[in-house]
């Protein structure tokens, strides 16, 4: 059972009311229960999940998208959360296996999963210097590819899937569809941390500065 939304993190709460079935195994995971992601993204995934689910990983990528809008240059090239990489190389990383997920779902669903396919390679980084706009357009990208895959897996939710995955083992094609976006909550905690980190400054200085030279409170930005 999903945790209380009112005890989640800010950044996830708000994600849960549009993203329901991809913070549900997340926050199991996050909460220190990890045998019971499994069971959750099986009872979510199951036939006819794949149009379901399509809007809320698009709630996934528009969560991307602002922070790749909010963050300041600087913060690509700090620390990712994962092993030395960069902000940019973790987020290069996050949108290859957005796709990559999926893809072998689809493959899977159509009937075309290579047989001499290999065992997924956990923790490769994305490129070492893309830009802004190139991450942006990375991100577009596997979006698009996410919602060619959700046609092609769509009625076939509930078969199985060849695809090898030495943490996670074996999903079905629909779980795999949304274990991608648990994937892609792992490094948004890790975005949301570090967008915390360049903002705390800005809301100490802020009581200070209305004070000094009232203004008309700008809205508040998700």
């Amino acid at each position: 059972m999903l945790a209380d939304p009112a005890a989640l993190p800010a950044w996830l709460a708000a994600l849960e009311a549009r993203a329901p079935d991809l913070v549900a195994p997340f926050a199991a995971l996050a909460e220190g229960r990890p045998l019971e992601v499994r069971r959750v993204v099986r009872a979510r995934a199951g036939e006819g999940s794949a149009a379901r689910i399509l809007p809320q990983h698009a709630a996934i990528a528009e969560a991307y998208a602002s922070h790749l809008d909010a963050l300041p240059d600087a913060a690509f090239g700090l620390p990712g959360g994962e092993s030395d990489w960069t902000v940019a190389q973790a987020l290069g990383h996050a949108f290859a296996s957005r796709s990559g997920l999926v893809t072998a779902a689809s493959l899977a669903a159509q009937g075309r999963f290579p047989a001499d396919a290999p065992t997924v390679v956990p923790g490769v980084p994305g490129p070492a210097d893309p830009s802004r706009d190139q991450l942006r357009r990375r991100l577009v990208g596997s979006q698009r590819v996410v919602e060619r895959a959700a046609r092609a897996i769509g009625g076939h939710e509930t078969e199985p899937c060849p695809l090898e995955h030495p943490l996670v083992g074996r999903l079905r094609c629909g779980e795999w569809f949304l274990f991608a976006g648990v994937h892609d909550l792992m490094h948004l905690e890790q975005l949301d941390a570090l967008s915390a980190s360049f903002a705390a400054p800005a809301r100490t200085a802020a009581p200070a500065r209305t004070a000094a030279t009232p203004t008309t409170p700008e809205a508040d930005r998700t």
